[in-house]
């Protein structure tokens, strides 16, 4: 993605751009998606078309972040194909799109950290992250009272290691010799109900790891 210039990326100035940047700088990352939205009709309606440096990136991961991946694939279909062609972070960015789409858990963390993004969407790629992280946390809550390190680490993205820090911060215990958590989930969490086709996906996977 082109880095801003004097409030500026591909020559969308003040105060549409400024907007989404500002979006970003103060963690308004629910806001982006609606701001990228309207800026495009915007650039639609005027006839000047969308610059060649349009935040694609940025505004493929906006829909990520409030789970309207059904947006982000009709951004990305609008998105002409040379910007497909010669942009690698775009393309990184929808790499993460097409894993959450078909429900690739540990496919979904490695193309979140296997790029090295610029400082922007950065920024929206560790929120995802960290949002990720804490539905697949809640999955584990409905669907384990003991898993093991191993299958834990596979579903959270994280080492052997992490997760067992990871998961003892939100109240799990660990057997060190049996290498196995045991799942205490919180009362918030007791409370909330999982969508269905979550659950459905993680069943999926865990047959997966299974066999």
């Amino acid at each position: 993605m082109a880095a801003a210039v004097n409030g500026s990326v591909g020559g969308i100035t003040a105060p549409g751009l400024s907007l989404v940047f500002e979006a970003i700088k103060s963690q308004r990352y629910t806001d982006l998606a609606d701001l990228l939205d309207n800026l495009e009709l915007e650039k639609a309606a005027s006839g000047t078309g969308i610059p060649p440096d349009w935040p694609y990136a940025i505004h493929l991961l906006a829909h990520v972040i409030v789970d309207d991946l059904n947006s982000a694939r009709f951004v990305w279909k609008r998105i002409p194909a040379p910007a497909k062609q010669n942009n690698p972070e775009l393309a990184a960015a929808w790499n993460i799109v097409k894993c959450l789409w078909t429900h690739q858990h540990a496919a979904v963390h490695e193309a979140l950290r296997s790029y090295s993004w610029s400082p922007e969407v950065q920024q929206v790629v560790s929120a995802i992250a960290e949002d990720y992280s804490r539905k697949v946390l809640k999955l584990l809550y409905t669907a384990y009272s003991t898993i093991s390190v191993a299958d834990a680490a596979g579903f959270l993205g994280m080492t052997e290691q992490e997760v067992i820090n990871y998961t003892i911060e939100h109240g799990w215990t660990l057997d060190p010799v049996a290498k196995m958590l045991t799942v205490r989930p919180t009362v918030t969490t007791v409370e909330q109900k999982t969508d269905a086709s979550q659950l459905q996906s993680l069943t999926e996977y865990v047959f997966h790891l299974e066999h």
